[in-house]
């Protein structure tokens, strides 16, 4: 028998592993801003007052997050299994295949189920030949995410002005320049603009 603060525990956790508030997440299901609020959570004579189970349905049904998921969520899991955009790295540079700000888009992705994705608008590229080599081979998966800081020495995804997709190491950030080197040590460092660069993505971590 679950308690009445484990199932709210559990509408929290999932906003959050949405990267949305309570708040948030009442309003991508269709749901009243204030479905999730605190002060709903119990009545005005202090007893506990329980969400309904339309609004779990229509909440998971917005995150697509199934109902064994959703148990875990109760029992005190942190992280759920997401669904991450992926396409091959060669067929990511077509200029249909991200947002002005460097987010999935169009219809060439497939998914892949991943966990401990925080990032909602995260993707995966597969790596095909050894043009990232020796950092990351062919067979790999890389996960990106476009929320995430980007520091020296971080591998990145580069989309410039002029429409190419880079995938480089950031050596070096001069506030007007950004110094990006190959996963190859053998090659010449790219020296770039910042007003040449319309985004710049974090690779996070490698799925092999």
């Amino acid at each position: 028998m679950f308690s009445h603060s484990q199932i709210w525990q559990a509408i929290d956790r999932l906003a959050e592993s949405n990267g949305m508030s309570a708040s948030g997440l009442a309003r991508a299901a269709g749901l009243d801003a204030t479905s999730f609020n605190k002060s709903k959570r119990t009545t005005p004579h202090g007893k506990p007052r329980w969400p309904t189970t339309e609004s779990i349905a229509k909440c998971l049904s917005a995150t697509r997050t199934s109902l064994n998921d959703f148990a875990g969520l109760v029992n005190g899991v942190q992280r759920l299994q997401r669904a991450v955009p992926c396409i091959q790295l060669s067929e990511a540079s077509a200029s249909n295949m991200f947002d002005d700000d460097g987010r999935p888009a169009g219809d060439g992705w497939n998914r892949i189920e991943l966990f401990n994705v925080d990032d909602p608008c995260a993707y995966a590229l597969h790596i095909r030949g050894d043009a990232m080599m020796p950092v990351y081979r062919d067979g790999d998966t890389v996960i990106v995410s476009p929320a995430a800081p980007v520091r020296p020495g971080d591998g990145v995804v580069v989309k410039t002005r002029d429409g190419e997709l880079l995938t480089r190491r950031l050596l070096r950030d001069t506030g007007a320049t950004f110094e990006l080197a190959c996963f190859n040590p053998q090659l010449p460092v790219l020296v770039i603009e910042r007003d040449d660069i319309k985004w710049m993505a974090r690779i996070v971590w490698t799925s092999q």
